[in-house]
This record gives structure tokens, C-alpha cells and sequence, in this order.
């Protein structure tokens, strides 16, 4: 008795070792794939997840996670300044061990070792609204941002009869977004509008209270400003507080990007012209779709567009345009 005892301890003790081992696998998020029971595992790692934008982003990737019945996690740093934060965000999402990853770059070309890291693991790589200044992503979900911009600077010079100067407040200089963004809008008043002058381009990071006092430096510096393009919802925002503080309404003409509640407000009330909206729920949606496609061996699109739509007072209340713009 005393010996079947102590067998039956030590296959008790062994039971329990295994169970706590296979415990801390599915803890520290290994590849889930070969196990009975577990989805895949999607990481995504976004330029932020304050913004209605990014959320909205979520919503669509959520809603794929549970059409392929897959697992994903969805972060991003508070600012979208906060590139570092995004690094260690990237680190931690790749010692999980997911079996796809998503990421939409703040610095273009700051990931890349880890994005080599991945390409070494053998994890496909989806790049979302920014592209990532490297052949690793198989396909990128995005809108085509430089034609985007160029629809908002059409509609700048219309406001403002082709002519007089205009200022650009921008949310980065390194990421794809801002550059082509900054880019599109740019070149195409250049290019069609000799009479328009762009009197100054700034950078507020997408902060709402930076682009704000960026937005009053200009206004004030150029007392004959026309205009001011936001490149997103927290470089839009800033100037039309600019805009309200400094007494201005009226008297120049503000175009954004993306959507929100604040800029669905202020073009309602005539603060705002108009904007381009993106499709934030479709960039979700189309990213997880391709990392579930690529970690099962399919060919993947190698840019997936996902549209975008000017949005004014005119056509705010469309079925197309509520299927776009979020709060």
C-alpha cells in the first residue's frame, strides 16, 4: 500500500507540472495554431487607441476576428508621438508569439529590426493605414492618402476662389500617413493653383492642444490667411479651436481628415468646411483578413485599398457617408 501510494503521488505531482506548464504557454500567448481548442493569434499593434479614429479601426478588426474565428489583441501608445512606447509595444507583442501581426508605423523605418525579428519567426506582417518603410509587410490596408489629400486640397482651393494663402497643420513627419498626407495636399496645390500660396507647414503630432497653439501662431503671423488643412482628427480639431479662440470663424476656411464627433460638429455648425473621411472599420477588417489568409499560406493582395469619401454639410446625413464617418 505504501509503495502504490507514493506511485500515485508522483503521477499526481508529474500531472500537476504538466497542466502548470501548458498554463504558462497559453499565458505568454505562444502560437496557438496546432493546439486543440486554441484560435489563432493575431497581434495588432496600432499608431494610437485614444482617437475615435483608432477605435473605430478596432471595431473593424473585432468584427473580422470574429467572422474567421481568430484572437487578436489591439494596442497602440496614448500620443501618436510616442514612438518609442510603440517599439515596446512591438517587442511585447512579438514575444507573445502570435501567428500573424498587424502594425501601423509611427516612425516608417524605427521597427524595422523587429520587424526582420518577425520576418526570421516566420510571422506574416500586415501593415495598416501607414505603410512600413520595408518589404516585409506582405500587404498593407490602407487609404491611398496622397490622392485623399489632394481631394481635400481641391476642395480648399474651391472654398477660397483659387487664390490667397493657406497654411497645413500636420500630424508627423515620419510616418507614411503624414508624409503623404502633407505630400498629396501639397503637391497637387502646387501644381494646379498657381495663385495659391502655402504661407507655412506645422507639426502637432495629432495633439489637439499642440496643433491648437500651432494653429494661432499662423493665424496670427499672416493676418491675410485663407486657410488651414488639418491632416487628421487631432490636427483638424486644434484648428478649429484656433479658429474659435482667436475670433476667426467666418473668416477662414478649415478642411480636415478623418472623422470624430468634434469635426462632425464643427461642420454641422459651419466651423469646418468639409473633410475626407477614411474607412476606419474596413482598415481593420481588411487587415485581419489578410493576416488570416497569410498565416494559412493564400496570396495576399499587396496593397489593399480601402477608400475614402469628402464629407460636408451637404452630404453628412448619406447612407454612404454614416457608413464611413464614426463618433
Amino acid at each position: 500500500m505504501k509503495k502504490r501510494s507514493w506511485f500515485l503521488g508522483s503521477m499526481l505531482a508529474v500531472s500537476m507540472i504538466l497542466g502548470a506548464c501548458n498554463s504558462d504557454d497559453t499565458e505568454s500567448g505562444t502560437s496557438s495554431t496546432g493546439s486543440s481548442g486554441d484560435k489563432p493569434y493575431v497581434a495588432i499593434v496600432s499608431k494610437g487607441f485614444q482617437h475615435q479614429f483608432w477605435q473605430a479601426v478596432k471595431q473593424g478588426a473585432e468584427q473580422a476576428a470574429d467572422e474567421f474565428d481568430v484572437k487578436i489583441t489591439f494596442e497602440g501608445p496614448e500620443s501618436e508621438s510616442q514612438v518609442d512606447k510603440q517599439i515596446e509595444m512591438l517587442r511585447a507583442a512579438l514575444d507573445k508569439k502570435p501567428d500573424a501581426l498587424g502594425f501601423a508605423a509611427l516612425d516608417s523605418q524605427a521597427a524595422t529590426p523587429l520587424l526582420e525579428e518577425a520576418k526570421d519567426k516566420k510571422i506574416p506582417v500586415v501593415a495598416f493605414d501607414s505603410g512600413v518603410d520595408s518589404d516585409i509587410p506582405l500587404a498593407t490596408a490602407s487609404t491611398d492618402n496622397k490622392a485623399a489629400a489632394a481631394l481635400a486640397a481641391d476642395k480648399m482651393a474651391e472654398f477660397i476662389g483659387k487664390e490667397g494663402k493657406i497654411a497645413l497643420i500636420v500630424h508627423d513627419q515620419t510616418s507614411v500617413t503624414g508624409v503623404q498626407r502633407r505630400d498629396g495636399f501639397k503637391e497637387q496645390i502646387e501644381s494646379k493653383y498657381p495663385n495659391i500660396e502655402i504661407v507655412d507647414i506645422q507639426y502637432g503630432g495629432g495633439d489637439h492642444l499642440k496643433s491648437t497653439d500651432l494653429a494661432k501662431a499662423i493665424i496670427s503671423a499672416h493676418s491675410d490667411l485663407k486657410g488651414i488643412f488639418g491632416s487628421n482628427e487631432g490636427s483638424a480639431i486644434g484648428v478649429v479651436n484656433a479658429v474659435q479662440e482667436l475670433n476667426k470663424s467666418g473668416d477662414l476656411v478649415v478642411v480636415g481628415f478623418d472623422s470624430g464627433k468634434q469635426q462632425i460638429d464643427a461642420i454641422k455648425s459651419g466651423l469646418m468646411a468639409g473633410a475626407v473621411t477614411q474607412n476606419p472599420v474596413g482598415i481593420g477588417y481588411e487587415t485581419v483578413k489578410a493576416a488570416v489568409d497569410a498565416m494559412n499560406g493564400k496570396t495576399v493582395e499587396k496593397t489593399i485599398d480601402t477608400g475614402f469619401y469628402w464629407y460636408d454639410k451637404e452630404n453628412i446625413d448619406s447612407d454612404e457617408i454614416k457608413a464611413a464617418i464614426y463618433e
